[in-house]
């Protein structure tokens, strides 16, 4: 089995678009959370949102916005950054040997939402032409695919919150198997639209506003923790063979060690600690690591009440004695709930966290949960001279639970 680094990270998120910036400001504690205009939010009883700071049109031609919804906007830029950031020029590659796997979870939901509107509000007998093209969740992928000139598999896996984990976690199986030398892989996401708000408001897991501060809404572990946020963004890496890395004198972020999937089967969206522990299980297992090996975990942490429960009963499980000594944080707390970006753009903020050998907070942990009772680094950002692993846990509505650990390349 070959060995898979990472070379190259890009972002487009609530808090820039810039890794390191985006990781120094998560250490400060800041977030990019917002109180949506009062213009949108009328309809609306949870009001709040962790939106990109992104314009379409200052990074692409005005004749390809035309059929681009804003997620593959995102993927597009997101990816151009991480290619950018590993220096890899792909015009130089063996396009067979390069390959793409974005994870999403709604998709084009602008598009989709702008044609309902149109058909069922405004009684429009047209629709955008692209309107097929634009809402298919396989267009980020493809767009990315078609602009890098890629010939190798071009994948998409839609699992809900966990899909960018999963299509970052089967990116590097193919690596590992031989099957290709570098693979574009992550996600994107872009469901800040009025319906998709409320669809998700029907479910009853938004957070509700902090009416003293809004951009502390999104309070994971605490005990008056509401529910999630939604956020929007992208998050691209570049995997590659590590032996093509070194031959071409590339730079590695992190060695991608462990990778563990498993699905509960048990309920369509209450979560399940056996699904869950055995997803970290196998991803240690895939590593050949110890509990006691992983220096901090990025949590899923959404900020639900069932969620943050569950994970902290399936840490243990998994971590035994260990668990009550490892840091954990979540930075949805921070950037929100990017659902299917969400382990792409987590497991990038672990990445950052092995290198810099320091660890975000978990952001507005006021108030201890007596069920949620492990180091959840409330304090602020933690320094750990000792940090060699870490792991990066996404979970989903379905059950796919996908587990992403990277070490010391």
């Amino acid at each position: 089995m070959r060995r898979v680094v990472v070379t190259g990270m890009g972002l487009i998120s609530p808090l820039g678009n810039d890794p390191a910036d985006v990781f120094d400001r998560l250490l400060a504690g800041e977030s990019g959370i917002r109180r949506l205009p009062e213009s949108f939010n009328v309809r609306l009883t949870s009001r709040v949102v962790a939106p990109a700071a992104f314009d379409g049109a200052q990074r692409l031609p005005a004749a390809r916005l035309r059929m681009l919804d804003r997620v593959s906007q995102f993927a597009l830029a997101a990816c151009a950054e991480a290619l950018a950031d590993a220096q890899l020029a792909l015009g130089d590659e063996d396009p067979n040997q390069i390959g793409v796997s974005i994870g999403t979870g709604m998709g084009g939901a602008q598009s989709t939402d702008d044609g309902y509107q149109r058909v069922y509000e405004q009684q429009s007998d047209r629709v955008a032409p692209f309107s097929v093209i634009s809402a298919m969740n396989n267009a980020p992928a493809s767009w990315i695919g078609i602009e890098h000139g890629v010939r190798g598999p071009n994948l998409t896996y839609s699992t809900a919150c966990s899909s960018s984990a999963v299509a970052i976690g089967e990116a590097a199986r193919r690596i590992a198997h031989g099957d290709v030398q570098v693979m574009i892989a992550g996600g994107t996401e872009a469901p800040l639209t009025f319906g998709t708000l409320k669809a998700w408001e029907a479910l009853k897991t938004l957070a509700q506003e902090d009416v003293e501060n809004p951009a502390a809404s999104c309070k994971p572990f605490a005990r008056n923790r509401t529910g999630l946020v939604l956020g929007e963004g992208a998050a691209i890496l570049v995997l590659e063979d590590a032996e093509h890395a070194r031959l071409r004198g590339a730079r590695l972020h992190a060695e991608l060690a462990g990778y563990g999937l498993a699905t509960d089967s048990e309920h369509i969206t209450r979560p399940s600690v056996d699904g869950q522990a055995r997803a970290m299980a196998l991803a240690l297992t895939s590593a050949g690591l110890e509990p006691s090996d992983i220096g901090y975990i990025n949590a899923h942490g959404t900020g639900t009440q069932a969620n943050d429960m569950v994970e902290t009963a399936a840490i243990k499980e998994v971590f035994g004695h260990a668990a009550g000594g490892c840091p954990i944080s979540s930075t949805k707390s921070m950037h929100g709930h990017l659902l299917g970006a969400a382990g792409a753009l987590e497991f990038i903020v672990a990445i950052l966290a092995l290198r810099s050998r320091v660890v975000p907070p978990t952001a507005h942990l006021r108030i201890r949960d007596p069920e949620c009772d492990l180091d959840y680094v409330a304090e602020g950002a933690r320094s750990i001279e000792a940090l060699t692993a870490v792991m990066s846990n996404s979970f989903a509505f379905g059950g796919t639970n996908a587990v992403l650990i990277a070490r010391r390349a």
